[in-house]
């Protein structure tokens, strides 16, 4: 699934990022790289954006850019 399909408050681990090096480099530069778990906090209106968890940190992607994003929740 994509991080755009996973739920609130659900972690997730990445396993793959499908795009180009420029967006590749700054996803890395966030510590978005595969293995790394993620969770979504909020998602706009309209979801045009989403708002992740990397570690301790708050990151908001475009949802073209989290769509590129292949996640699978862990389970408890």
């Amino acid at each position: 699934m994509s991080l755009n399909d996973l739920d609130f408050n659900k972690i997730a681990t990445i396993k793959a990022i499908s795009c180009d090096d420029i967006l590749k480099s700054r996803l890395y530069s966030f510590g978005i790289v595969e293995g790394t778990n993620v969770c979504v906090t909020a998602k706009s209106l309209r979801k045009k954006t989403i708002e992740i968890r990397v570690d301790k940190s708050k990151v908001a992607l475009r949802h073209s850019e989290a769509n590129n994003i292949k996640v699978e929740v862990c389970e408890n």
